[in-house]
Formats: C-alpha cells, sequence, structure tokens
C-alpha cells in the first residue's frame, strides 16, 4: 500500500493509539458539583496535556481518550489520568484501558 493510502487509513507509521477510561462518581453529587468535576477534569487531566477526550458524563463515566493533534497517546499520557482520578476523592471504580488503535 502507497505511504498516502497509509496516512488516510491511518496505518502502518500512522497508526494512532489512544485508551479508554472508566470510572464512577457517587450517585448523590448534585449536578453543580458534577459540572464542577467535569470542568476540573478536563482541564487538568485531558486539555493540559494536549489530550481530547470523548464519550458520556454523569455519575458512570465511560471515555475515551486520544492525542488532540497528529500522533498517538503513550504510557505517560495514562499514568497523567489515572494519577489524577486516584487523586480525586469522590472517584470510584477507576478502570484505565491499554493503548488500542483509535481508529479500528
Amino acid at each position: 500500500m502507497k505511504k498516502r493510502m497509509r496516512k488516510k487509513l491511518y496505518l502502518g507509521e500512522f497508526q494512532e493509539f489512544g485508551f479508554e477510561v472508566q470510572f464512577r462518581l457517587p450517585s448523590d453529587l448534585s449536578e453543580a458539583d458534577q459540572e464542577a468535576f467535569f470542568d476540573a477534569f478536563m482541564a487538568e487531566a485531558i486539555d493540559r496535556h494536549g489530550l481530547l477526550a470523548g464519550g458520556g458524563c454523569g455519575t458512570e463515566w465511560d471515555i475515551f481518550v486520544t492525542l488532540a493533534d497528529r500522533g498517538s497517546a503513550e504510557e505517560k499520557h495514562r499514568k497523567l489520568v489515572e494519577d489524577w482520578l486516584r487523586n480525586s476523592p469522590q472517584v470510584a471504580d477507576i478502570r484505565i484501558g491499554p493503548l488500542v488503535d483509535a481508529w479500528n
């Protein structure tokens, strides 16, 4: 396959990786507190490190994290997100998935 096609299909040297993050917030957390948590999480754990996150939020979170620019999330990104969540007292049942192909 030609380099141009590999690039369009994110294959070979153009493959990009991301990881899944799952966690739970207390069900009795107010909507304002959920919003404050979301703002802090996005600013401090995601945006600050050049990452993007997409998925559901509320009390049951299941999101996928990738690098904001072209390229791949790395082990250091998994560790940064995990550490931030583990330092948040209201977060429970944290699961950080392995790096996987972000386009499959």
